[in-house]
């Protein structure tokens, strides 16, 4: 009794904190179903008349088409330049170790304890005329993940034999083939994580376009939401809808990398 007594408190507290987790989610989804008075009152009671039609209402007046696109486009085009940038980076701070690349790397490193100056930032942009556009966010979206990505692949490749290269290179491999062909694979359960990460980063990112954008045609999901629901303050069933369709892309990235992340672990180690 002893023993099973402090086995049966870990799993009531477990229990209690997914509780925590999940509820609000339940609340908004099941109230993304409900009709205008049943959704104002947020119960976590199944809706009387499910209201499917929020969804397609939603995404109508909502924009959400178009604000969709444009995450769509911050997120896999940011991400992507910004992970493949950092880890080509990362691998050759890595593998030389002067004075100047060990500076370089710490100065990289600074961009994770300082906080952004957005009144700086939109006078810089303005000076090179990149405010008000998408490659302006994208740019300012790119350069932002890239310290931690930097990090996180810099302390992976570390721990790479070096002697790797040095076979790759008696076999005549160049510095593109030695990095996209020997050392990628072997980082691939790195890369992935700091995709997604990143990639939910971006998508659920609310400051950063809205300092930098004042055209509706630009904001991304997140700012179509926050412009809906200005005009839609009562209709709580259409913002949990809302909710619900911004939260789906992220889900899906996180559920489809977490397949690639358990499976990566050891690729790349053993050549067959």
């Amino acid at each position: 009794m002893k023993k099973t007594m402090p086995k049966v408190l870990k799993q009531v507290f477990c229990i209690l904190l997914c509780l925590i987790v999940v509820i609000p989610f339940y609340m908004v989804l099941i109230n993304s179903f409900k009709t205008k008075p049943e959704a104002a009152r947020m119960s976590l009671a199944l809706p009387t008349e499910w209201a499917f039609s929020n969804y397609t209402e939603v995404i109508e007046k909502g924009k959400l088409v178009q604000g969709f696109m444009n995450s769509m486009l911050y997120a896999a085009v940011s991400t992507v330049i910004g992970v493949m940038g950092s880890a080509m980076a990362a691998f050759v701070m890595s593998r030389r170790r002067s004075k100047m690349y060990n500076f370089l790397y710490y100065f990289v490193l600074c961009g994770l304890f300082f906080p952004v100056n957005y009144v700086t930032l939109v006078k810089v942009l303005g000076a090179v005329h990149l405010t008000n556009s998408r490659l302006g966010i994208i740019v300012v979206f790119t350069s932002a993940m890239i310290p931690f990505c930097v990090f996180t692949i810099r302390n992976f490749i570390s721990s790479v034999p070096v002697e790797l290269d040095e076979a790759a290179v008696i076999d005549g491999s160049g510095p593109v083939t030695l990095f996209f062909k020997i050392i990628t694979p072997m980082l691939k359960p790195t890369l992935v994580t700091c995709f997604i990460l990143q990639f939910m980063g971006v998508w659920s990112d609310f400051l950063t376009p809205l300092y930098l954008s004042s055209k509706s045609a630009l904001y991304p999901m997140t700012m179509a939401v926050y412009q809906f629901f200005g005009k839609n303050t009562n209709h709580w069933n259409y913002i949990f809808a809302d909710i619900v369709l911004t939260c789906i892309p992220v889900i899906i990235v996180y559920l489809i990398g977490q397949k690639y992340i358990v499976g990566g672990l050891t690729s790349g180690a053993v050549k067959e």
